[in-house]
């Protein structure tokens, strides 16, 4: 039976989409933020528990370089923006200063030079698309964990290191561990453990050589990296931290793992036979076969923890031929399955897991988000 999606909240962007990328929401229940980011700047704001902007509590970053160059985060109390960037990792306070920066190797393949600024490769043709690394803030805000193209300045960790992870403190800018991430990104992007600032998920696109996915552990001196798999896609960690959700790099499988990387007993799922054909696909496609030729169901990059124990995921890129995309909750206590979600109006985009029982989805407009929680099942 279908599970139905009640609309909690409409929160409108704060930049008009044709200036910016989409906007998100960040950070656990209680301190949440919703955050965008266009060429010149990241603007923040704090919201309450109905999602509404939180008054006078806007804070605007200047950003150091356009934002098709580098990622971006805000840190947890909206005291600092930390940008990813070519050639070094910036940390920007609300003024515009430069609180610190740590430079590296050069995100564009072919290049062994260590810029000292964005100015020196800002118009060459060669560096208009580079690779990319990430940054995350710790749980608590006093680390940065940056995922960098090495090698610093400070020396290369071995000859073979292609790409770095560094623990940097927030305030003071200082490289407190560096350790090798034994991967060639092409991008990637960081999740933090929500209770334990000394824990760090980072997931890394290396195009279609593979997913390597990675979990650090920083004991105050040492910074360990476990190397979870190849082919894996993290997406979300549970409200505890104790269980991490992936996808394979090639959309089908779903798991549910401990941060060790073990699949969870009975929580791995095959897209093509846990997911019941689209709808739409039961047309005749004209082949004289009496029906339509639907290609596997895979999963997206997409969804996460809506608590501890209940999952929200997503089949919308290839439900897309056939018609709406699909979301699905999934029980991983066993006695729930997998139940698809009903809006009560178009939803095209992905879901955000928020935490909390709540998930966020983007308006076609690109210029809203709307937030979701469920209203029970369907009659």
């Amino acid at each position: 039976m279908p599970a139905r999606a009640r609309l909690r909240a409409a929160v409108p962007a704060p930049l008009p989409p044709a200036q910016a990328g989409p906007p998100e929401i960040t950070g656990p229940p209680g301190h949440r933020m919703l955050v965008q980011r266009c060429d010149d700047e990241v603007v923040a704001r704090a919201l309450d528990d109905a999602f509404a902007a939180r008054p006078g509590q806007g804070i605007r970053f200047p950003a150091p370089w356009p934002r098709h160059r580098g990622t971006w985060e805000v840190a947890p109390d909206a005291s600092l923006a930390v940008f990813a960037g070519v050639h070094a990792v910036r940390a920007v306070e609300p003024s515009g200063a430069v609180r610190w920066e740590v430079r590296h190797g050069c995100w564009y393949g072919a290049c062994r030079e260590t810029h000292e600024s964005y100015a020196e490769y800002a118009d060459r043709q060669d560096h208009r698309y580079p690779e990319s690394g990430s940054v995350g803030f710790s749980a608590d805000g006093r680390l940065v964990w940056a995922h960098v193209r090495g090698p610093l300045p400070g020396g290369e960790l071995s000859p073979g290191t292609v790409d770095e992870w560094l623990v940097i403190d927030t305030g003071s800018g200082r490289v407190l561990a560096r350790a090798d991430a034994e991967a060639a990104a092409a991008g990637s992007f960081h999740l933090p453990h929500p209770a334990d600032p000394h824990q760090m998920g980072l997931s890394i696109g290396e195009g279609q050589d593979g997913a390597p996915l990675r979990w650090g552990r920083w004991d105050g001196n040492v910074l360990a990296v476990d190397c979870l798999d190849s082919d894996l896609c993290l997406l979300g960690l549970s409200p505890s931290g104790d269980r991490l959700m992936t996808v394979s790099h090639g959309q089908d499988f779903l798991a549910v793992r401990d941060s060790r990387g073990a699949v969870v007993a009975g929580l791995e799922w095959d897209a093509e036979t846990v997911i019941p054909p689209h709808p739409g696909a039961s047309a005749d496609d004209g082949d004289g076969d009496g029906g339509g030729d639907e290609a596997p169901a895979c999963w997206d990059w997409a969804g996460g923890f809506l608590d501890e124990t209940t999952l929200i995921v997503s089949t919308t890129e290839s439900d897309g031929e056939w018609g709406q995309g699909r979301h699905w909750l999934v029980d991983t206590t066993g006695s729930g399955g997998f139940v698809p979600i009903g809006y009560p109006l178009p939803v095209s985009s992905e879901p955000t897991a928020l935490g909390g029982g709540a998930w966020a989805t983007l308006s076609p407009s690109r210029d809203v988000l709307h937030v979701w929680e469920l209203d029970g099942p369907e009659g």
